[in-house]
């Protein structure tokens, strides 16, 4: 399994790498080239661990033969779709082969069925580039420079104010963040336009329901908008919120999943049927989307990371000197505007041993029940009555359900 996650690393990597040269109009190896040739030096490598370096130079001297071939040859014969994809692939399955005699049967078979996959997605992996604007690689260049090149270069151990502060484990939350949006971005883009209520809905509770929540209450007041169909989606997005906080708790707290999703879950369920509900009411033939920029960029992902270290600081002072009183009253302050500090910051403190469970998930809940309330606080100042009426149902009904989860449960 680590001569496999080797391997997919180096795919991972040349495929990286190969995107921004696919971008660029004059190249000789593309997204697909370059992820063969880290695949053939990851090869490479291996066999030279079993038959000495001169395996891994007499890769280096045959790759960069076929480079100057290519090079020769775009001189003389100039086309727009030559390269070296299938030099490259001889050479890969040539490797390959030799690790069949060598006791790595199942990595051939990866490796071979890898090189299959990459072949057959010619058109594919080109159409999907093509796609990509010069934004959107700039902010996924951004997001590889957070994740890795800063990131393993912080210090991994807690230090500052009462302990609590982790660079690392900081910015690894900046990272997870900025790589939700940026992901949820690309999916809009890729699937088509989000044509309905729910697709727009679910897209947009995985950016930002908050500023979906906004965005839509100022479309409301234009001419002709259907306010039910506006308020469907902002429910719906704000449903999907919950789903972003399962997700983000099992990622933090992956020991404690037992005790603090069950709750969550109820909460999501609940909101989600009324979201249904609304979405069931509205016109669902309504198209309300509009390109926006890419979400992720380095600014906004420092932001983040110096409110979730202040999250951080304010809940571990409310805890030592106020108990659980001051834990709530942080989680809701913390929890108006960005659910994702206080999910993060409150699991971190739980699978760390600094916090139990039962308070842990009753200030995630109570974050979001917080970040309801200013949703429809925004929704009465920015939005239209056709729009405020259906999304301060909804919400108050999803609140009543938050209030049951937390008096109830035990």
């Amino acid at each position: 399994m680590d001569l496999l996650e080797s391997f997919g690393i180096a795919l991972g990597l040349g495929l990286l790498v190969g995107l921004q040269r696919e971008w660029v109009q004059k190249r000789i190896a593309g997204i697909r080239t370059f992820a063969l040739v880290s695949l053939f030096g990851a090869l490479a490598g291996l066999l030279g661990l079993s038959h000495g370096g001169w395996v891994l130079g007499a890769a280096f001297v045959a790759l960069g033969a076929l480079v100057v071939v290519a090079h020769i040859t775009e001189w003389r014969s100039p086309e727009p779709d030559s390269g070296l994809t299938t030099e490259v692939a001889m050479l890969v399955m040539f490797a390959t082969g030799a690790l069949t005699v060598l006791d790595h049967r199942l990595e051939a078979v990866v490796i071979a069925g890898s090189v299959m996959v990459l072949l057959q997605s010619k058109k594919t992996l080109h159409g999907m580039v093509r796609r990509i604007g010069e934004d959107d690689l700039r902010e996924i260049a951004r997001l590889v420079l957070a994740a890795l090149v800063i990131l393993p270069a912080l210090p991994n151990r807690e230090m500052g104010y009462l302990g609590v502060l982790n660079p690392f484990s900081i910015w690894l939350m900046v990272v997870l963040i900025v790589g939700i949006s940026l992901a949820a971005y690309l999916a809009g883009k890729f699937l088509g336009a989000g044509r309905g209520a729910a697709l727009s809905g679910f897209l947009g509770g995985l950016v930002s329901s908050t500023a979906t929540t906004a965005s839509l209450a100022r479309r409301s007041r234009d001419r002709g908008a259907c306010g039910i169909c506006l308020a469907a989606i902002a429910l719906i997005a704000s449903a999907v919120v919950f789903v972003r906080v399962i997700v983000e708790v099992v990622i933090a707290a992956p020991g404690h999943m037992e005790l603090l999703l069950p709750p969550l879950l109820a909460m999501m369920a609940w909101f989600g049927l009324v979201a249904a509900v609304s979405h069931r009411l509205s016109e669902k033939q309504s198209q309300h989307h509009t390109d926006e920029p890419p979400p992720s960029e380095l600014k906004s992902a420092v932001l983040f990371g110096l409110l979730y270290a202040v999250v951080l600081v304010v809940v571990a002072a409310a805890r030592q000197h106020w108990g659980n009183s001051g834990l709530y009253a942080a989680a809701a302050l913390s929890g108006l505007t960005d659910m994702d500090a206080i999910t993060l910051s409150t699991a971190r403190l739980v699978s760390t041993g600094n916090l139990e469970a039962a308070t842990g998930w009753r200030m995630i809940l109570l974050g979001g029940m917080a970040n309801m309330a200013f949703k429809m606080a925004l929704a009465m100042l920015l939005g239209a009555r056709a729009f405020v009426k259906p999304v301060l149902t909804g919400f108050s009904v999803a609140l009543v359900g938050g209030v049951l989860i937390l008096a109830l449960w035990p």
